[in-house]
């Protein structure tokens, strides 16, 4: 949500990729904590077939990703 302009808006791009087309990588979308989507194990599984390194706690390394926080 932050990098389209709307930071307080993330349910809204939740509700745009559920809606989304197949074959959009939606899978790498996590939460600015590196939380995956509640209940779809598989989403993992993807991430880390990409690279993507998890924390003890469950949420993906961001730091290791490369990811940059906007802010």
């Amino acid at each position: 949500a932050r990098l389209v302009g709307m930071p307080d808006h993330a349910r809204r791009v939740g509700r745009a990729l559920a809606e989304a087309p197949a074959g959009l990588p939606c899978h790498r979308v996590v939460n600015s904590a590196g939380r995956t989507v509640p209940g779809w194990t598989r989403q993992r599984e993807l991430l880390e077939a990409e690279g993507v390194r998890f924390k003890a706690n469950g949420c993906a390394d961001l730091a290791r990703c490369g990811w940059e926080e906007i802010r």
